[in-house]
């Protein structure tokens, strides 16, 4: 079959070597040009976009990245670790505090990779560049589908500002902006079905680079995410000696605007002791990039049995959007994109059953990380809101004898070692959220640690006036 990707970052990448492996012919289309940079730190310097801001934001792929990549795209894998891309295996991430850090049959399948993401993108670039039945087309903006009206309409390709493109499936991959109802409408084809869940956060990060010499205080491949009452900070490895923190307060929380300032930033990150430790040995690379506006999102094309649009799939950020500080957007991505080729395998497919195919797998592999990232940012934004604008306390929830919460298994992890496996499955995308948090190990352990707040160490986070001062406030 002959498939017109719109939109040329790591979802619509990763679906074009998929689908042309998969035996077809693809031609990706993006308003950027798709040319990869020199080397990967020319890739770094020319990330920032305003329209795609997350791209310069903290970054890793999760464990369920590196089982798909292994599984689907080995050689994908192989130039990730040629370009510095850095594994860590769980025993990385294990905190001081884990009361048994000897290994356990498994951990191997919880081993993130830690990476900015225009490494990755680069990677990805060079490798659809490459493959000889990808065609990538950049610098040409698509602006609506081509279709014939039926119930529903068939979709047969896309209109660009460079003219018309027939494909017999069109893949929407432009991000979460997706136009993807707008083209409808002009199809004559019913809305996508859209639902939204607050996240509340704004994001501010930086990059550095470990200082050569430095002794730091932790692994340099590590993820370390505070939460704290007023705001959260983070640190995550990257390629190449590179660093990636994040400093991320309520959006409407107007103190945090002056962190755009380099020097206001790294004042509120010496106000966390663990912190301060880090920015002893790394020295910055670029300047702050903020990010704000963000919606935990989720949109499916079947709706009420039936297919918007026959001919039409979307994938990445144009299905799902999630809260960053999870990291779960491009392992979401890649899979969506390997449920799209596993489904558009056979050379003659009903367009109809394709659709339902597709969105059976969004149900199973989407859907609960939509759902656990709402409840998440929910409950965390209950604190933020009491803590900094003076909302009323969270309502007291009764602890549920055969579940937990992600911020009570969070707790438990820092001193359990079943917690501290099941929060990283949990992380790691390895098994459905609920498989963990109803697990009766994980329960028991984690009821265990909560039953005695002594035994849970707390980072010390600075004081409002402490906190004040640095923003400058």
């Amino acid at each position: 079959m002959k498939i017109a990707i719109a939109g040329g970052s790591a979802a619509g990448l990763l679906a074009s070597l998929l689908l042309a492996r998969a035996g077809h012919d693809v031609e990706v289309f993006d308003r950027e040009h798709l040319e990869p940079a020199p080397d990967v730190e020319s890739a770094a310097e020319a990330a920032f976009r305003p329209s795609a801001p997350q791209i310069v934001q903290p970054h890793l792929l999760m464990a369920k990245s590196r089982e798909l990549f292994l599984q689907f795209l080995p050689d994908v894998y192989e130039g990730l670790l040629s370009a510095g891309v850095a594994e860590a295996r769980l025993s990385v991430h294990m905190p001081a505090s884990l009361s048994d850090s000897s290994a356990r049959p498994g951990d191997e399948l919880l081993t993130t990779i830690m990476s900015r993401r225009s490494t990755v993108d680069w990677v990805l670039l060079k490798a659809a560049a490459a493959e000889p039945r990808v065609r990538l087309r950049g610098g040409v903006r698509v602006l609506g589908l081509l279709g014939t009206p039926g119930q529903p309409p068939r979709v047969t390709g896309v209109r660009t500002d460079r003219g018309e493109w027939p494909a017999d499936i069109v893949v929407d991959a432009t991000g979460r902006r997706s136009p993807i109802d707008c083209w409808l409408q002009e199809i004559g084809a019913r809305p996508t079905a859209t639902w939204r869940a607050e996240c509340g956060l704004a994001y501010f990060s930086r990059h550095y680079r470990i200082r050569a010499g430095a002794t730091l205080p932790g692994p340099a491949a590590n993820r370390v995410v505070l939460a704290f009452d007023e705001f959260a900070v983070g640190k995550w490895g990257a390629d190449n000696d590179a660093v990636q923190i994040a400093i991320v307060p309520l959006a409407a929380d107007t103190r945090f605007r002056t962190v755009r300032d380099p020097d206001v930033y790294t004042a509120v990150l010496r106000t966390v002791p663990a912190f301060a430790e880090w920015l002893d040995g790394l020295d910055p690379i670029t300047s702050v990039f903020p990010m704000a506006g963000l919606h935990n999102t989720l949109r499916r094309l079947v709706v009420d049995g039936s297919p918007v649009a026959a001919g039409l799939h979307a994938i990445g950020d144009a299905v799902c959007t999630t809260n960053p500080t999870l990291g779960r957007g491009v392992s979401l991505a890649l899979w969506s994109a390997v449920d799209l080729a596993t489904v558009t395998r056979a050379p003659e497919t009903n367009q109809a059953a394709t659709a339902q195919a597709l969105d059976d797998l969004v149900g199973a592999h989407v859907v609960p990380y939509f759902d656990d990232q709402a409840d998440i940012d929910a409950a965390r934004l209950e604190v933020l809101r009491h803590k900094v604008l003076g909302a009323p306390p969270p309502p007291r929830r009764a602890a549920t004898p055969e579940r937990v919460t992600y911020a009570e298994l969070r707790a438990a992890a820092m001193v359990d070692p079943t917690a501290y496996r099941g929060f990283w499955k949990v992380n790691g995308m390895t098994c459905r959220p609920d498989e963990v948090y109803t697990d009766p190990e994980v329960v028991a352990s984690t009821r265990d640690v909560l039953a005695d707040p002594d035994s849970r160490p707390s980072a010390p986070q600075p004081t409002r006036e402490q906190l004040d001062a640095a923003l400058g406030n």
